[in-house]
């Protein structure tokens, strides 16, 4: 059963240029105990998506339509006290660069008690014994609890970070790039400690990366998102076997693999459009490799296909 559907979620970005639009009409499913993974280039909408997710959407930018229903509930139109309540409880985010996202004048123990204590009912003293309990759980000793995130290292700090996430078992996580800027055995560590949470918690997630690897370790299924659309959508093993959209293929041809023949790595053509004013018909086809006059008159819908979707007039 879905936990979380996303219909037709728009949200723009209000500058002295324009009017930007980040996220431009997506529809996302994201059924129990499964993990998505969302891929991209930079600036194509996916962190913006995700906040929007759990309303951590603040002017400039806004959600303009659409709906995020959340266990048979519209998160949109929800009062803010309802969602401060939601969020931490039942939907939580592990925020990309944990340096910046921890405070540096409280220790890591009381952050993750001041998440308890924020949603749950009970004394500071149990709160407490949860908090040593969580670090337990993502591999720190208990006994750092008076540590202060300036003496953790980078990937120590990432586990404080999905400690804190998940200190109230939340049904949905948000992981919003959860290995960048780490180390290869490092990565390796968080993700096995990510796969290992979802089985314990029994956790519906959304993973962000750029990393095809990372979402290859951790993911069901795989949305392909650019400039502010959902261009392909399909589960984990199809669309690596058999990307559709000339995107995705581009995506791959531009990251080192292990498997096949070794061929110099191919860079994908110019830049993303500009969200102000995206290119009418396909926003990839001024990129694209294989684009027709079809491309550049009609913006394709995304249809499904054999179980899978994909939004392009060739495919």
């Amino acid at each position: 059963m879905p936990l979380l559907e996303i219909e037709n979620l728009k949200v723009h970005i209000s500058t002295k240029r324009g009017i930007a639009k980040a996220v431009d009409g997506i529809d996302l499913r994201i059924n129990e105990n499964e993990t998505l993974g969302l891929i991209g280039e930079s600036g194509c909408g996916k962190t913006t998506a995700a906040l929007a997710l759990i309303r951590l959407i603040k002017p400039p930018r806004r959600i303009v339509d659409g709906k995020i229903i959340f266990r048979g509930q519209d998160l949109v139109p929800m009062p803010e006290k309802e969602m401060r309540l939601l969020r931490g409880s039942q939907i939580s985010i592990v925020r990309q660069e944990a340096q910046n996202a921890l405070n540096p004048v409280m220790t890591v123990g009381k952050q993750i008690t001041e998440m308890i204590l924020a949603h749950e009912k009970m004394s500071k003293a149990d709160a407490l014994e949860i908090a040593k309990k969580q670090l337990n759980l993502v591999g720190i000793s208990g006994e750092r609890m008076k540590s202060y995130p300036h003496e953790f290292s980078g990937g120590m700090k990432q586990r404080v970070m999905i400690a804190i996430a998940a200190a109230c078992n939340p049904r949905f996580l948000i992981l919003d790039e959860p290995t960048t800027g780490l180390d290869v055995i490092m990565q390796r560590q968080i993700l096995n400690l990510i796969n290992s949470l979802k089985a314990k918690l029994r956790l519906t997630a959304l993973l962000i990366s750029h990393d095809l690897s990372v979402i290859a370790k951790t993911c069901d299924n795989v949305a392909v998102m650019y400039a502010g659309r959902i261009i392909e959508y399909a589960d984990i093993l199809s669309l690596y076997e058999h990307p559709m959209h000339p995107y995705t293929r581009a995506l791959f041809r531009a990251y080192p693999s292990l498997k096949g023949k070794k061929q110099a790595l191919q860079s994908i053509p110019g830049a993303p459009p500009s969200l102000f004013e995206p290119p009418p018909g396909c926003r990839f086809q001024p990129r694209c490799l294989y684009a027709e006059e079809i491309c550049r008159e009609q913006a394709p819908p995304l249809i499904e296909k054999d179980g899978r979707f994909t939004a392009c007039h060739l495919c």
